[in-house]
């Protein structure tokens, strides 16, 4: 059953960053506060030291997501191990 599991949780982590990006589409468009919406005020306002940091936020929650969907295949197949 593990051994199953893999691509479900393939397809699922890689809908992740696909929510991370559309957060600023959403927030914008439904004028909801969040860092979607502070990002493009950001823009807009050349506030360059805010886009610097929203971008190295959503980009280290990309790659924790991608880091956690590695370990959890270690984890679900026992054939794959990492040195």
């Amino acid at each position: 059953m593990k051994n199953a599991l893999i691509p479900v949780v393939t397809m699922v982590g890689g809908g992740i960053p696909a929510l991370v990006g559309g957060s600023v589409i959403i927030e914008y468009i439904f004028n909801l506060p969040g860092m979607g919406r502070l990002m493009i005020d950001a823009l807009n306002g050349r506030d360059y030291p805010i886009i610097s940091a929203i971008n190295l936020i959503m980009a280290t929650i990309v790659i924790a997501n991608n880091l956690f969907i590695d370990l959890t295949y270690g984890w679900l197949d026992p054939r794959i191990h990492y040195q």
